[in-house]
């Protein structure tokens, strides 16, 4: 009778434990990351573990995606419910795969580019070190983003997927998740500002338990560009701008609250579109945007042409523009890397001080004499 009632009791007292445990993981309160102006994402850590919600990873998401993050010690002593999660990670992160070239500058910034193991569209990608990595063989090429090359990335086993996705539909993401490999989504794109999709970096900071190395990072980022902001706020005139270009009929600019508008304006600069508030972009005619802009004295990111003699060829009624006759377009198309990638799609979002200081050069060059811009070069 002696045996049996021990064993009871050490049952039940491992019982008891384990209920603890996972109690204490769902009450106890969490101490959340500071975030300034991103929205999209919240970080919360636990005695054991760290939550990360992500809130909006695309327009009009209806649902919170929540992920676990223990450490290899803490994984061994930690009960949490998995149905709470979409998935429990141990982090920091060996392999990762990504799939925008948005995220690249991320892991270089955090110095963990070497656990990238795979990415769609090799091609896009223009960082010298990371094409180095393409290069030696140590990122896959897994094809492209909306059909993932699944067989190779099965075989490559990261540890996550950093995803985006721009309506939640996305078969090659669900294929991956169904085999076991966690797929979280980065909704740095959908966010309102440019220094907001800059503080995306404390998101990798987590997966690599960097946080105070990606907090460092992002306040040297945003105090570049508040210093620029601030330097722009001397300038004696503000241009009018005109952006974009046609799109078959259609000429889209950025509305006046997008991030591409804020940039402007923190360049202090007359963007003619300010005062818009569409929730995409603006979509006008040839006719009302030549009404409007056709004495704009600058014209920035005129769609993917990169010469005036492109430009005229689409549309001969560019020509009739001051901007056009005074070659005064600037474009960030011809910025690239060795294999075609756009640098501005890339390094872009991480670096909005560099994007902010190349408009205000060329807006007001006599307030960076000094200055080369980074994306924004002459049309050819």
């Amino acid at each position: 009778m002696k045996t049996p009632l021990y064993i009871l009791l050490i049952l039940a007292l491992i019982s008891c434990k384990n209920e603890s445990k996972t109690e204490l993981a769902q009450t106890t309160k969490g101490i959340p990351l500071d975030l300034k102006y991103a929205e999209g994402f919240i970080v919360t850590e636990y005695e054991t573990y760290k939550l990360i919600e992500i809130l909006n990873p695309w327009p009009k998401a209806n649902k919170t995606y929540k992920y676990a993050l223990l450490t290899q010690e803490n994984a061994a002593k930690t009960t949490l419910n998995k149905e709470e999660f979409e998935a429990i990670m141990t982090v920091p992160l060996q392999k990762i795969v990504v799939t925008s070239t948005t995220h690249i500058p991320a892991l270089e910034l955090l110095d963990v580019e070497q656990t990238l193991v795979g990415f769609p569209g090799t091609d896009y990608v223009s960082s010298e070190k990371t094409r180095a990595q393409i290069d030696n063989g140590s990122v896959r090429e897994l094809g492209k983003n909306e059909g993932i090359n699944t067989e190779v990335l099965l075989e490559l086993q990261p540890d996550i997927v950093v995803a985006f996705g721009v309506d939640g539909t996305n078969k090659s993401m669900e294929t991956i998740e169904k085999s076991g490999i966690t797929v979280i989504y980065n909704g740095d794109w959908v966010e309102k500002s440019p220094l907001a999709k800059a503080e995306w970096i404390k998101f990798f900071g987590v997966l690599y338990n960097k946080e105070q190395e990606a907090d460092s990072i992002f306040n040297q980022i945003e105090n570049s560009y508040l210093k620029a902001k601030s330097i722009a706020q001397k300038a004696t005139s503000k241009p009018t701008v005109l952006c974009g270009a046609m799109h078959k009929d259609v000429w889209y600019l950025p509305n006046g609250t997008s991030p591409e508008a804020q940039f402007l304006n923190d360049a202090n600069v007359n963007y003619l579109w300010s005062h818009t508030k569409e929730a995409g972009s603006v979509a006008l005619s040839f006719e009302a945007v030549f009404d409007k802009a056709q004495n704009a004295s600058i014209w920035l990111s005129p769609s993917y042409y990169s010469s005036y003699a492109d430009l005229e060829k689409s549309n001969p009624h560019y020509t009739q523009f001051d901007a056009f006759q005074n070659k005064n377009i600037y474009t960030f198309s011809n910025t690239t890397g060795t294999t075609g990638g756009v640098l501005y799609y890339e390094l872009g979002s991480a670096r909005p001080d560099l994007v902010l200081k190349d408009m205000i050069k060329i807006c007001h060059p006599e307030l960076l004499v000094d200055y080369e811009t980074t994306f924004f070069k002459p049309l050819n």
